[in-house]
C-alpha cells in the first residue's frame, strides 16, 4: 500500500458498529462491474468523465460577494494532488470510482500542529483516491465515527471519517452511503435492458453470418418429391463446389434467385435508438452527447442536468472536510470552475459582461469567472463603471454642463 501503511490506525476495543436507523448492520461491500461489460455504458460514463475533468478546482474565499483566490497549501495539493495524478487525472478517478460504486472517497494527508494560541494546525501535502472493497462504519463510545476499509490485498485501516472525503451519488435510502438500503448501486432495471441488449446484438450477429453465407435461391419450376429433392440438393451442392469461375450452371428446371444482401434490415433503426437512448437515460447522457453533434441547447440542458449535480457534491464534500469550522465561517470554499465546460457562446457572454460592467454590476473577477476562468488575487476588490452614465434625474443639467448642486460644469459659482 505504500503511503497508506504509514497511515493505518488500529481499531481500539472500545469501538463498536454504528447503529444504523432502519436496523441494517452498516458493513458495506462495493459493487461489481458486471454492468461496465456494456460498450453503450462505458460510452455514457466517459463522456460524464471527460467533462467533470476539464474544472479547474480553486480555494476560495468570499469577501462580500467578489470571490477572492486564496495562495494556500489547500490549493497547492488541488494543482498537485499526489506523486501518481495530475488534478484532471486526479478528478476523472473519483468520477469513475463515484459512478462505478456510487460512493467515492479521498484521503487526505496532512502535517499537524498547535499555533501560539492553542489551536491545531494542519497543511495538506496530498489527496488519494481510495478504493477499498468493504466500508465498516465504526463509532466509539464518545460518538465519535470511524470507517474501517479493506482493500484488495487484504489490508485494513480504521480512519476517522471527519479525515475522510466522502463523496455520495444517489444518496436516498441509506444512512451513511449511496446507493440502495445496503450501500451499494441498485442497477435491477439497467441490467434488464442491457441484457435485452445484448440478446439483440447476438440475434444481430447470428442473423448477418446467415445472411452473408446465403446469397442466392434456386428455385425449381417442376413438383419434386422426397427423394427427388435431396437428390437436387446434393447435385446442387457439387456444382456449388465444382464451380471454379463463382458461375452456377443450371438447367431449364431451375431458377436462380440472387439476393442482395445491402438491402437486408436485420433491424430497424428506431429499435436500436430506443434501446441505446433506454440505456443512456440511466445515466443522464443524451444521444447527441454520445455522439458529438449536439447544440448549445442540449449542451446546456446536459450541464444542468448531470453535470453541475456531480460538480456541487464535489465542491461541497471538498469543502466540508479541508477546512475547519472557522475557517470555513470566513467563507473557505473549493470551487470547481467550469473553464471548458460553459455552454453560452463566446457572443453571448461578452454581451452579458459588456451589458453589466457599464454600471458597475460586476467585479472584475467575476468578468473573468463568467469566462470559466481563475479569478485573480491582484484584481481582488476591482470594479469600474463606465463614465458615459448619469443620472436619469440630473440627466439634463449635465447635458448642459453644470454640476448637480447649480454649478457651472468648471465648478465656478454663479454670480
Amino acid at each position: 500500500m505504500g503511503w497508506l501503511d504509514r497511515l493505518r490506525k488500529k481499531q481500539t476495543k472500545d469501538q463498536k458498529l454504528a447503529q444504523m436507523l432502519n436496523g441494517y448492520m452498516p458493513i458495506f461491500s462495493q459493487f461489481g462491474t458486471n454492468i461496465y461489460a456494456s460498450d453503450v455504458v462505458q460510452q455514457a460514463i466517459k463522456c460524464i468523465v471527460d467533462e467533470m475533468k476539464k474544472l479547474n478546482p480553486t480555494h476560495i474565499r468570499y469577501k462580500e460577494n467578489d470571490p477572492v483566490p486564496v495562495n494556500s497549501d489547500i490549493q497547492s495539493v488541488l494543482d498537485d494532488p499526489n506523486p501518481l495524478m495530475t488534478t484532471s487525472e486526479f478528478l476523472e478517478k473519483v468520477i469513475w470510482l463515484l459512478l462505478l460504486n456510487y460512493n467515492a472517497f479521498i484521503l487526505p494527508t496532512y502535517y499537524v500542529w498547535e499555533d501560539s494560541n492553542g489551536k491545531e494546525v494542519r497543511k495538506y501535502t496530498g489527496l488519494y483516491p481510495l478504493k477499498p472493497t468493504q466500508v465498516d462504519f465504526l463509532e466509539d463510545p464518545t460518538g465519535r465515527l470511524y470507517v474501517k476499509m479493506y482493500f484488495e490485498n487484504n489490508y485494513d485501516t480504521t480512519i476517522p471519517y471527519e479525515d475522510v472525503i466522502h463523496i455520495k451519488y444517489n444518496y436516498s435510502v441509506n444512512e451513511y452511503m449511496g446507493g440502495n438500503a445496503q450501500g451499494q448501486p441498485d442497477h435491477t432495471a439497467l441490467l434488464n435492458t442491457l441484457e435485452l441488449n445484448h440478446t439483440l446484438l447476438q440475434g444481430v450477429a447470428k442473423a448477418m453470418k446467415a445472411s452473408y453465407a446465403v446469397n442466392a435461391v434456386v428455385k425449381y419450376n417442376s413438383m419434386l418429391d422426397d427423394g427427388k429433392t435431396e437428390a437436387a440438393l446434393k447435385e446442387l451442392e457439387q456444382k456449388l463446389l465444382r464451380s471454379e469461375s463463382g458461375f452456377l450452371p443450371l438447367d431449364l428446371k431451375s431458377e436462380y434467385i440472387p439476393i442482395d444482401n445491402k438491402k437486408v434490415q436485420l433491424v430497424d433503426e428506431a429499435t436500436l435508438k430506443f434501446i441505446d437512448e433506454k440505456i443512456l437515460r440511466n445515466w443522464g447522457v443524451p444521444l447527441a452527447i454520445l455522439k458529438g453533434d449536439y447544440t448549445k441547447a442540449q449542451y446546456e440542458a446536459f450541464y444542468q442536468k448531470t453535470l453541475e449535480p456531480l460538480i456541487i457534491s464535489l465542491s461541497q464534500a471538498l469543502t466540508k472536510k479541508l477546512f475547519t469550522d472557522r475557517e470555513k465561517s470566513f467563507r473557505n470554499m473549493i470551487k470547481l470552475y467550469p473553464k471548458d465546460l460553459i455552454f453560452m457562446t463566446v457572443d453571448q457572454t461578452l454581451q452579458m459582461v459588456n451589458m453589466l460592467s457599464n454600471t458597475g454590476a460586476l467585479y472584475e473577477n467575476e468578468k473573468r469567472v463568467a469566462f470559466g476562468l481563475k479569478p485573480l488575487e491582484e484584481l481582488e476588490g476591482k470594479r469600474y463603471a463606465s463614465l458615459n452614465w448619469v443620472d436619469v434625474d440630473i440627466a439634463n443639467e449635465y447635458q448642459m454642463g453644470k454640476n448637480t448642486d447649480g454649478g457651472k460644469k468648471n465648478g465656478s459659482k454663479e454670480e
